[in-house]
């Protein structure tokens, strides 16, 4: 099934993104090997090249590294997964607040409804 992409950013930082939330949520676990560019190019529906481009960038970020007999494997640097995660989880927390905030919500009432909902 092909992954779903949108319009609004390049598809490369996309994929980075879907991949990234599967190392962060254990599916592609710490140590473990990533499926190759073409298996996962295919799953996605993309072009090799733009997935070549996602991985290249997983690599600077230090979330995968490429060993010679393995391939790519995720980092076992467990801190650094740790911090891609937390950097996620801030960035939805300050999407949330930007949208609710548009609907006219200040910071105290916004901590009032989640509450309520937590509760």
């Amino acid at each position: 099934m092909a992954w779903q992409m949108n319009s609004d950013r390049p598809i490369y930082s996309q994929l980075y993104d879907k991949i990234l939330i599967r190392i962060v949520c254990g599916i592609y676990k710490a140590g473990n090997r990533l499926p190759s560019v073409r298996e996962l190019a295919a799953e996605a529906s993309v072009n090799p090249n733009t997935m070549q481009r996602a991985f290249a960038e997983l690599e600077h970020s230090g979330l995968i590294v490429t060993q010679r007999n393995s391939g790519r494997v995720v980092t076992e640097d467990l801190i650094k997964i740790e911090e891609a995660k937390h950097q996620l989880a801030l960035a939805q927390v300050n999407s949330f607040f930007a949208n609710m905030r548009e609907l006219g919500y200040n910071d105290q009432e916004i901590l009032e409804l989640v509450k309520s909902i937590i509760h």
